[in-house]
């Protein structure tokens, strides 16, 4: 154990421990001290703490110095009961604090008990109270800050991870004083009470087992009972003090004694007015010229040296700030920043920034956290930090989207207008301003806000700028989601399956493949729109077929076919016939025989005339699909599938090529064409 905890242990433990057993007088004057000094040491640090997380503990620390407080209360009762000598300390406090006197002892007692009950004790409570409530109802909005700041990229996953921890902790920490607080309440109340049984109990002990006359038996045990209150009520009226100035700081980051000197005499004309009044009724009042006029001056003097020094800091600052904007002109320009390649960036004009910007209203920061979201969920793997930024060489309407620092694509908004598309059996057209979705490139319009209503009554699909947008961005990144899994991402997806399975990562990284070719696995996937949310039967496939081949299309070919629930899902609906195009076995006979292998992995040596032949067959047969509103889908056969996919890919990038064992066996399909070359 540490000395700490040691430490801490025997104080909880002395505090039951004086519950039970009677103590000496000197070893209760010895931990009377303590309490005074720990309650001293309470009350300057709640004082100077910077922030009120650095005293995290407080609640627990007010449960622990109640407790121990109230059992030297118990056995300094037990001493005046039992011996009428309680020791030094508390007779101090009866005779000298309390004036040796039963009246003046009583009246200070209950002054003391008025101070703490009534003033600080309500208000910490009052406080504490409502400071829980606001700081719970604030954690949404400082959580969506978070993000907000995390998807511009203004601070790191890091920092978003200390300033989440960091409202939780206040969050927790306020919902604590709330109830804490009860226990300084509580404790005023206990000693109160015992205190006035005290003085009935010493009495009577007195004039039963000493044969006191009342008046003596009250006067000396009252002594002694109002010195054990005032012993008790002093260390606990400090740490009130403590709990009222820990909630009331309004600001939760600041040295507090120097903010508050400034804030009270940082104002130069304030300490004239103060002066000049003090002086004033000095001279016009039967007061103590000497003491107003004294006072009067002292602030005169003082807010003529303030506002000196006012001036002083001033030019301080204005020269401060020129030799650093000197400095920065000096100083070579650090060429290393602009060496850094955002993944993802979105750029856009000035007319499109109030849909950025949460203070007028713009919820383009909340759509890019939802796409995040909505990757990881639909394929498995975390997009990278999707970078806005706004460029006054745009159009005013105009955005781009950025793949690794290279435009990939581009559009244009109406800010104030509505896109409305025709799904194709709208009852009436509306006219509007002729325009193409960014996602698809259908055709569309822009219409006013006015004209939204109807247009949504004849079937239009009418979406506002930020929804265009979002789904531009969406579609762009599920284009390139691929090539943005980096090795990085990969030890991550990595990492987090080795804490369920490490028996499986061991095997597999780096025994079998190395981080390279598991990357290379996963890329392939996402290139196809598969998802790799199922990292466990991805690696225990990539385990049992590692072994006889490191071919990583043909790891992925492998992987396909362990995931054909998955591919059917995505691709086939249940209990319905899928309309497909298989492939002529000729045609795949020719494709397989012209397949060279090299280390560098395979490649196909296909005639051109041939291969613009195949070209040309899948082109007229996926026509006939897409006219009859059907997703092209062509079924070959597990060994050709990879490379009639490499053949077409530049051709069609959204065709969906799958393999006969990536079919489910409930899944019927009829095939409506046949490619042929």
């Amino acid at each position: 154990m540490k000395k700490a905890d040691i430490g801490v242990a025997i104080y909880l433990l002395a505090a039951v421990i004086f519950f039970i057993v009677p103590i000496p007088s000197i070893l209760l004057d010895v931990m009377l001290a303590i309490n005074i000094s720990i309650a001293l040491i309470i009350m300057f640090n709640a004082l100077f703490a910077k922030e009120v997380l650095d005293m995290s503990f407080f609640p627990t620390l007010l449960l622990f110095t109640t407790i121990f407080r109230i059992s030297l209360n118990v056995s300094s009762t037990r001493l005046i009961l039992t011996t009428g000598d309680p020791g030094n300390v508390v007779e101090t406090f009866g005779t000298f604090v309390g004036g040796g006197d039963l009246i003046i002892g009583t009246i200070v007692f209950i002054v003391l008990i008025i101070i703490q009950f009534i003033v600080i004790n309500k208000g910490s409570e009052r406080v504490a109270e409502v400071t829980a409530r606001f700081t719970l109802d604030a954690m949404p909005g400082k959580q969506m800050a978070i993000d907000a700041d995390l998807n511009t990229g203004t601070i790191t996953e890091k920092e978003a991870r200390i300033r989440r921890e960091k409202i939780q902790a206040e969050s927790s920490f306020f919902g604590n004083m709330d109830g804490a607080t009860k226990y300084v309440k509580g404790d005023a109340t206990a000693g109160l009470i015992i205190t006035f049984i005290n003085i009935i109990g010493g009495t009577a002990m007195g004039m039963t087992r000493q044969g006191l006359e009342f008046a003596d038996a009250i006067q000396e045990y009252g002594i002694l009972t109002i010195g054990d209150g005032l012993c008790s009520q002093i260390p606990s009226l400090l740490i009130s003090l403590a709990t009222g100035i820990l909630v009331t700081k309004a600001s939760k980051e600041a040295d507090f004694g120097t903010i508050l000197v400034k804030q009270l005499f940082g104002m130069p004309k304030v300490l004239y007015i103060v002066g000049a009044t003090m002086i004033f009724l000095g001279v016009t009042t039967p007061f103590e010229w000497y003491l107003f006029v004294g006072l009067g001056a002292a602030f005169i003097l003082a807010g003529r040296n303030i506002a000196k020094n006012i001036g002083i800091e001033q030019i301080e600052e204005e020269a401060s700030m020129e030799e650093t904007e000197a400095e920065e002109v000096r100083k070579p320009e650090n060429v290393v920043s602009l060496l850094q390649v955002d993944p993802i960036e979105l750029e856009f004009g000035y007319g499109i920034i109030p849909l950025a910007d949460v203070n007028q209203g713009g919820d383009l920061l909340d759509r890019v956290v939802m796409i995040r979201r909505q990757i990881a969920l639909e394929l498995g793997t975390v997009v990278p930090i999707i970078r806005l930024r706004d460029n006054i060489q745009l159009n005013p309407n105009q955005y781009i989207i950025k793949i690794k620092g290279i435009q990939v694509t581009e559009g244009e908004i109406l800010f104030d207008h509505y896109m409305a598309m025709n799904p194709g059996y709208v009852e009436e057209e509306i006219t509007g301003i002729p325009t193409f979705e960014p996602s698809f490139h259908l055709p569309a319009i822009w219409i006013t806000e006015g004209q939204r209503e109807r247009a949504e009554s004849l079937g239009y699909t009418v979406v506002d700028p930020p929804s265009i947008i979002a789904t531009h961005l969406t579609e762009v990144i599920r284009t390139h989601i691929d090539e943005l899994l980096t090795r990085q991402d990969v030890q991550n997806l990595v990492n987090n399956l080795k804490e369920s399975n490490p028996v499986l990562v061991e095997e597999l990284v780096p025994k079998l493949l190395g981080l390279g070719e598991v990357q290379k696995v996963l890329q392939n996937l996402l290139r196809e729109g598969i998802s790799i949310r199922d990292l466990l039967s991805i690696f225990e496939t990539l385990a049992d077929h590692a072994s006889t081949t490191r071919d990583t299309d043909v790891l992925t070919e492998y992987v396909r076919q362990s995931l054909k629930r998955a591919i059917s899902s995505k691709h086939f609906a249940p209990n319905e016939v899928t309309s497909v195009i298989t492939l002529d076995p000729k045609t795949e006979q020719d494709i397989m025989s012209s397949v060279k292998q090299t280390e560098q992995g395979a490649y196909l040596t296909l005639d051109p005339e041939r291969t613009k032949a195949i070209i040309n067959s899948v082109e007229a047969e996926v026509a006939k699909l897409e006219n009859l509103g059907k997703n092209p889908i062509i079924i070959t056969s597990p060994i050709v599938r990879m490379y009639f996919k490499k053949l077409t890919s530049d051709y069609f990038r959204d065709l969906i090529v799958i393999s006969y064992n990536e079919v489910e066996s409930n899944v019927e399909l009829q095939s409506v064409g046949m490619v042929t070359g």
